[in-house]
This record gives structure tokens, C-alpha cells and sequence, in this order.
């Protein structure tokens, strides 16, 4: 078993549109991917379950990965994560106009 930790920083939590978007990717993968957060465990590959999980900004999501490609879906997983919390960082600089094209 392979396990992490990733930090939601999207201002809107885990709506519905990222908890689908994790559950797409994590259905990739044949191991299965368990997301801990506020006391509850679900499978990571079901959109209402994830939702369920309550994730606001600032929560801690703990991934917990077992099978026979979890050295593959763990790094995967991660490299997933700080992507989307990349786009939400980037998304959020745009609407606040922080963000400035270069001449």
C-alpha cells in the first residue's frame, strides 16, 4: 500500500467538477484508491462519494493506494493533485486580476 497526502487549495473546495475530474483519473488505474478527509474514507473513483468527503479549501485529502499498478497510480495521483491545485491557484489569480500578460 502506498499512501500520500494533498492539500485542496481550489477557493471552492471539491465540487462537483474536480471530484469528477478525480474520479475519471483515478478509474484509470486497476489499484484501489481510498481518499481519506473530515473522519470519512471513500473510493476515489466514485464522483459522490468524493463530493461526499465535504473538502473545502485548506483540507488535507490522505490517498491510500493498493494493487497491482499502485507504484504507477500513486505518482500519477500526485502528479495529478498539484495540478489541480495549480489550475485553481491560476483560475483564482485571474478572477482577483493579479494575473498580467507580459508586453
Amino acid at each position: 500500500m502506498k499512501e500520500f497526502s494533498c492539500r485542496i487549495e481550489d477557493p471552492n473546495g471539491l465540487h462537483a467538477r474536480p471530484a469528477g475530474q478525480l474520479a475519471t483519473f483515478a478509474k484509470r488505474f486497476l489499484s484501489d484508491i481510498r481518499v481519506r478527509a473530515n473522519g470519512k474514507e471513500v473510493d476515489g473513483k466514485r464522483l459522490l462519494a468524493l463530493m461526499s468527503l465535504g473538502a473545502t479549501e485548506g483540507t488535507e485529502l490522505s490517498f491510500s493506494v493498493s494493487g497491482e499498478d499502485e507504484e504507477t497510480a500513486i505518482l500519477a495521483l500526485e502528479v495529478y493533485c498539484r495540478s489541480m491545485n495549480a489550475d485553481a491557484k491560476s483560475q483564482a489569480d485571474q478572477k482577483d486580476g493579479s494575473t498580467h500578460a507580459e508586453p
